[in-house]
C-alpha cells in the first residue's frame, strides 16, 4: 500500500512510519483487552500521512528536493568537493569504503560520485584510467583531510618526513592544504588539493 521501493530509496519517513506500524501492531498483540481500533486508527493516520508526502513528492519538484533532499556531487571531473562533503557530514572514512563496495580501486579512477538523497553512493568512473593498477595491487591513502595516515606509511615502511619531501617534489608545500593524498602499486600519486576559494 506504500508504494514498491527497495528499503535503500525508502525515505526517512517511509522508515518512521514503518517502525511505527509496528510498534502499534506489537502493542496490540500484547494487550488483547483493549480495542484493535485504538491500533487499526493510528496506523491508518500514519498510511494517508505516507501517502499524502508521496503524491506531494510525486506532483512538486520543491516539495521532493526539501523533504526527501538533492543529490550532492562530491567528486566532480575527478576533483574532491571537501565543502559538500562536511556539508552533508560525509567523511573520506564514508567515501572510501563506499568506493570499496562498489569495487572501485582508487579514487583517481573515479570522474564522478554523488552522494544520493537515500545515502548512496553513484560512481562514473573515468572510461580510460591513466593510473592503472596491478591485479594484485593496492592503493594507500596517504593523507586524508589535511592529515597524514601513519598506519597507511607503516605499511609501506615509510617515513612522515619521506611523504612531506615527496610532496615538495611535487610542488606541495603544505600538508593541510591537500584533502587526498594517495599511492598505488604502480607508484602513482593522486593529489587532491582543498578548494579555499569558496
Amino acid at each position: 500500500m506504500m508504494g514498491k521501493r527497495e528499503i535503500g530509496e525508502l525515505s526517512l519517513l517511509d522508515i518512521v512510519i514503518f517502525i511505527m506500524v509496528a510498534e502499534m501492531a506489537v502493542f496490540s498483540i500484547e494487550d488483547p483487552s483493549s480495542t484493535i481500533w485504538h491500533a487499526i486508527i493510528p496506523m491508518i493516520v500514519l498510511l494517508l500521512i505516507q501517502r499524502l508526502t508521496a503524491w506531494l513528492s510525486l506532483k512538486s519538484f520543491f516539495f521532493r528536493d526539501w523533504f526527501e533532499g538533492k543529490p550532492s556531487v562530491i567528486i566532480s571531473k575527478g576533483k574532491i568537493d571537501e565543502y559538500e562533503m562536511k556539508k552533508q557530514r560525509y567523511n573520506f572514512s564514508d567515501l572510501m569504503q563506499q568506493l570499496r563496495e562498489n569495487g572501485t580501486k582508487s579514487i583517481q579512477d573515479v570522474e564522478f560520485a554523488i552522494l544520493e538523497a537515500s545515502g548512496k553512493l553513484s560512481i562514473f568512473e573515468k572510461d580510460n584510467t591513466q593510473q592503472a593498477i596491478s591485479p594484485d595491487g593496492y592503493v594507500v591513502p596517504l593523507i586524508l583531510d589535511g592529515k597524514i595516515q601513519k598506519e597507511s606509511l607503516i605499511k609501506i615502511n615509510q617515513s612522515e618526513l619521506w611523504l612531506e619531501e615527496e610532496l615538495k617534489k611535487r610542488g606541495y608545500m603544505s600538508i593541510k592544504s591537500i584533502s587526498f593524498c594517495s599511492l598505488d602499486s604502480n607508484e602513482q600519486w593522486y593529489i587532491d588539493v582543498k578548494d579555499e576559494q569558496r
